[in-house]
């Protein structure tokens, strides 16, 4: 059968120089800006430019009640008006998570903003930002809109990893993408559980995905359940126990249905 390689595509000159000055100019005021105030201002600014496409005039006050839907969104475009599920949660570590938090909220706007399902941008926006908020970020990642992640800098993405819309990566208690590994869209993939008779009692596990694993659509990794090497996840499969490198695992709960042809791979 023939085989398929991604096609190389690109804006117009114009706009791909505009795209480019963008991104340099934001990764170099996250580059000189840790603190959360300053980052917050950074990301409230360039969400009302985003949203209501004017900048930022500072802040006043509403005096009419017909204009207090229009203050809320613009209030909201602060990330310190904004709480974020992570927050709630007990493990968290608060000094870390604070500074990520304002490039955070800037990623989930962005995807749901006109420019999220640019694919050219939004590729290069999520590594840009990556490489603030992650663990690690490698090369040649590619991200599509909606994926979310609970942390960010539990995340570690190794080189040429794709990870597909609507994906979950709850690395409260770890993720490694290693290298060349893929992630469906709807995928989820967890590294913590609940105790079944105390909510509240969380145990955090190390996830590990590949090398070159495919974790395909719908499916489901539970905390600490690694795929190995090569192998792939069926579709709609829930793996509760290690998938076995260069195989193929399907089902509820997943079971290795055949072994991969490793004679093809690179």
């Amino acid at each position: 059968m023939p085989q398929y390689t991604y096609r190389e595509l690109k804006p117009t000159p114009e706009a791909e120089a505009t795209f480019r000055r963008w991104l340099a100019q934001l990764n170099e005021e996250f580059n000189r800006h840790e603190s959360v105030d300053r980052r917050s201002e950074i990301v409230r600014d360039e969400l009302y430019q985003i949203y209501l496409g004017r900048p930022h005039g500072g802040r006043t006050q509403a005096t009419l009640n017909s204009e207090l839907a229009s203050y809320t969104l613009m209030e909201n475009f602060d990330p310190r008006n904004v709480t974020l599920e992570p927050e709630y949660y007990g493990d968290i570590d608060a000094e870390k998570y604070a500074i990520r938090k304002p490039l955070i909220w800037f990623w989930q706007m962005f995807d749901r903003s006109p420019l999220g399902l640019n694919h050219w941008l939004g590729f290069r926006f999520r590594c840009m930002l990556g490489h603030h908020i992650f663990k690690s970020m490698g090369k040649g990642v590619k991200i599509f809109h909606n994926v979310e992640f609970t942390y960010g800098y539990n995340l570690t993405i190794e080189d040429n990893c794709t990870i597909h819309k609507n994906v979950m990566l709850d690395d409260r208690g770890g993720i490694i993408l290693h290298e060349g590994t893929s992630v469906s869209d709807y995928a989820n993939v967890y590294s913590h559980t609940h105790d079944i008779n105390v909510q509240a009692d969380v145990t955090n596990k190390p996830t590990e995905l590949g090398p070159r694993a495919r974790i395909t659509y719908h499916s489901t990794v539970l905390a600490g359940a690694n795929v190995g090497e090569n192998a792939m996840l069926g579709a709609m499969a829930l793996a509760t126990k290690p998938v076995p490198p260069a195989t193929v695992s399907v089902g509820i709960p997943a079971k290795v249905k055949r072994e991969k042809d490793t004679s093809t791979q690179p």
